[in-house]
């Protein structure tokens, strides 16, 4: 990719929401709700990736353990899209994220590579 193709994207913010697997919201899994939110503020898109280990601020080690359906292990959300309307969307999140995870905002260019391989603004 080069620098000049690079420069023709456009700027975008990607959020991303780090919690934990078993963190609910309103009674249901906090990844389903996050995703809910995401659909119903009409953001462009969102992923939920499952980490296989980590720890957060409380320094506990979450990792799968032999024998058991399911653990904590540490979830990232992330969406890509216009700052306006991220930035919307984290208001929201404060309403919904009422019982902790880390919520950060980067500044990243967006590019949508065309079906023949160069990429399109």
């Amino acid at each position: 990719m080069s620098a000049a193709s690079r420069s023709s994207g456009e700027e975008a913010a990607l959020l991303r929401v780090f919690f934990g697997e078993s963190d609910r919201v309103g009674g249901r899994p906090a990844a389903e709700a996050l995703l809910v939110a995401a659909h119903e503020a009409g953001l462009s898109g969102a992923t939920l990736l499952r980490g296989s280990l980590g720890y957060g601020a409380d320094s506990v080690l979450h990792q799968p353990q032999p024998f058991r359906l399911s653990g904590d292990l540490p979830m990232v959300f992330e969406v890509v899209d216009a700052e306006s309307r991220i930035d919307a969307f984290v208001d929201e999140l404060g309403r919904l994220l009422t019982g902790g995870g880390l919520v950060t905002v980067e500044r990243v260019t967006r590019l949508r590579p065309a079906a023949d391989g160069s990429e399109t603004p």
